[in-house]
């Protein structure tokens, strides 16, 4: 059975940028028996903290797409994210949004892969595992990776989001 397309993406992203996961391994898009729509259900399908999983959170930032990815211990603090980017309005992004600037639904919105890369922010609290666990395209797809290599592949920006 071939991979779904947005699955695919993401495993040739991650292997373009020669992504590895925490034991140096390169990083793989594995796929879970059922979607995990939110953090606690990733960590329980993984057995990991639900600290470990990166949330890949799509806002709509005066109009332009930013991509935060945060650990699932926590919530983003918009306010005090928007003032430290300098934004006027940052405001969870809809469905349709995320999808156009993401070609990826809601619930399984990885780190890379897009059509075309995003401003990226990461929560400075991921650094704190030794290996963390972002979206892989679709809800029920995930790849292990670590704080690092998820700075790298994303080109992103660390972040104090909470």
């Amino acid at each position: 059975m071939q991979p779904h397309p947005n699955v695919r993406a993401v495993q040739d992203a991650l292997d373009g940028t020669g992504a590895l996961d925490g034991a140096g391994r390169p990083s793989t898009v594995r796929l879970l028996p059922d979607a995990v729509h939110t953090a606690a259900a990733a960590a329980e399908a993984l057995s990991v903290e639900v600290g470990q999983i990166a949330n890949s959170l799509i806002f709509d930032a005066d109009g332009a797409p930013l991509l935060v990815l945060t650990s699932g211990a926590h919530r983003v603090d918009t306010n005090g994210l928007a003032t430290s980017i300098g934004v006027t309005r940052l405001r969870r992004a809809t469905p349709e949004f995320v999808r156009q600037h993401t070609g990826q639904p809601i619930g399984g919105v990885a780190p890379l892969g897009h059509p075309q890369a995003l401003r990226t922010l990461v929560d400075t609290a991921l650094a704190a595992y030794p290996e963390i666990w972002a979206a892989g395209g679709v809800p029920q797809a995930v790849f292990p990776t670590t704080y690092a290599e998820l700075l790298r592949v994303t080109a992103g920006t660390p972040a104090e989001v909470a």
